[in-house]
């Protein structure tokens, strides 16, 4: 990585400033421009001409790799589509770090990475997770945090650790494992890093007045319940009015719906014919 660096023509940083100390720090003087979120697009231009001219460039993260979450992944697919080699450079990854350290199923995940911005957005990813069997991952902003434990306990269920089926939550920037949980010869630990392990019931009291440092990963433990509680109508209706009013289309709904729980497709679709279809032929007669 440092040799690459070294070597290129110019290095792409999301924030320069911040990169800058770490170019310092190993004497590297190759110029940095910078490449975040608020001007991808506006580089992308620039950047392709300048890789077409035969340079090298670097693209590095502030955290974590490059693409994942982070920017990259836009210029990346350009540079495929216009025969321009992407060489990766293996790196730290926060979900795979704590994914690794987890003791979670590793067999089989879902990244799902940061939730939509809009409440109705999130509310339909957190219903498809809680129906997977799969290892669920998130990253979480620090101030967000007590806002993703409300709504995902009231769709994941709190989960005490008595209970089937048990939610862990994993922070790997902050919260301190009381059995030390790192993985050995790690070179990449964060300032803040390290694990907390629980259920979201739980969680939810222990950050109620503390917001940890850092970005944080968070994993759910994958539905291994075979027994799914079966909605009420009124539940399900609900469910439906919600998802509508939202801007779905009512099969949109339907399906939505369906994905988070045992049901099947045709009796909730039955279902939301009865209750919406007829209740809006009457509202437009009147």
């Amino acid at each position: 990585a440092l040799r690459v660096l070294k070597s290129a023509d110019v290095i792409l940083s999301e924030d320069t400033r911040h990169s800058g100390k770490l170019l310092h720090y190993y004497n590297i003087k190759t110029p940095l421009l910078s490449y975040h979120k608020y001007n991808e697009s506006q580089r992308e231009h620039t950047v392709l001409k300048r890789l077409k001219q035969g340079e090298i460039v670097a693209l590095i993260s502030d955290a974590g790799m490059p693409g994942i979450s982070d920017p990259g992944t836009e210029l990346a697919k350009i540079c495929v589509d216009e025969n321009i080699p992407v060489i990766p450079i293996p790196g730290p990854s926060a979900f795979l770090t704590a994914l690794s350290a987890s003791g979670l199923s590793t067999d089989e995940f879902t990244f799902v990475g940061f939730l939509p911005k809009h409440a109705g957005s999130r509310k339909e990813r957190l219903i498809a997770s809680a129906s997977e069997t799969t290892t669920q991952i998130f990253y979480v902003p620090p101030h967000k945090l007590g806002q993703f434990l409300e709504e995902s306990s009231l769709i994941f269920g709190d989960s005490s650790l008595g209970e089937e089926i048990q939610y862990k939550i994993w922070n790997v920037r902050f919260i301190v494992a009381e059995k030390s949980s790192f993985l050995g010869g790690s070179l990449f630990l964060d300032a803040y890093e390290s694990f907390w392990r629980g259920t979201l019931g739980t969680a939810k009291e222990a950050f109620s007045t503390r917001q940890p440092k850092g970005e944080i990963t968070l994993l759910i433990e994958g539905n291994s319940n075979s027994s799914v509680e079966t909605p009420s109508e009124s539940q399900l209706e609900n469910d439906l009015r919600e998802l509508i009013s939202n801007g779905h289309s009512l099969s949109s709904a339907v399906k939505l719906v369906a994905e988070g729980t045992s049901m099947k497709k045709k009796t909730i679709y039955s279902l939301a014919l009865r209750k919406f279809v007829k209740k809006t032929k009457a509202d437009d007669s009147d």
